[in-house]
């Protein structure tokens, strides 16, 4: 918590002048996001962005000013490449660093590990198998925690929405923009579900 508000404190100070007229409109469309849905995180999805905030704000930026003010010491800055570039990628991250800091503070951490559950909940580990015969293991977590594999599923999207509060041996249905598809819950145990579609 005191590097997320040290953050704040200084990304709120920092750079002369007047505040830029599109700072207002961005926090209020920020908060009208985060009051229209809850931003549930678990615990490891909040511990990752936590690393990734600290790492960026005690690593990364640190060394990015150091090469600025370098760079800013040589000759002309316009012909700067080093200069250049290091003032983007430092703007890239303040802007990672204010939406990390603003997702943490909205989120809400959800805690299911070592409770038995006869539904499925948020932060399971869902196994289900296509018509195909494909079967593919998804894990059910907040909108912050997705990543660029297809291993996590938001618990807002299609897939997420059919499973949450099933039971072993529920029929639920999954809505794409393909059409309808059944899934038949099989198994659960803990956080581990297997589900096969119909």
């Amino acid at each position: 918590h005191d590097v997320r508000r040290s953050l704040c404190c200084r990304l709120v100070r920092s750079g002369p002048g007047p505040v830029p007229q599109w700072a207002g409109r961005v926090d209020s469309v920020h908060a009208a996001m985060s009051s229209a849905f809850k931003n549930y995180i678990t615990p490891g999805g909040q511990r990752r962005l936590l690393e990734e905030l600290t790492r960026l704000w005690k690593v990364e930026r640190p060394a990015m000013v150091s090469t600025v003010a370098w760079a800013a010491g040589n000759d002309d800055r316009s012909e700067n490449g080093d200069y250049i570039y290091g003032k983007k990628r430092l703007r890239e991250i303040d802007r990672r660093l204010r939406y990390l800091s603003k997702s943490l503070d909205s989120a809400v951490i959800v805690d299911n590990t070592g409770k038995a559950h006869e539904r499925i909940f948020f932060g399971a580990t869902v196994t289900y198998q296509r018509q195909g015969g494909e079967a593919r293991e998804v894990s059910i977590v907040g909108i912050d925690e997705l990543d660029s594999g297809s291993t996590r599923v938001s618990w807002r999207s299609p897939l997420a929405t059919a499973l949450l509060k099933a039971r072993v041996g529920d029929l639920v249905t999954l809505r794409t923009p393909q059409g309808s598809e059944r899934l038949e819950i099989l198994d659960g145990g803990g956080t581990f579900l297997s589900l096969r579609l119909k």
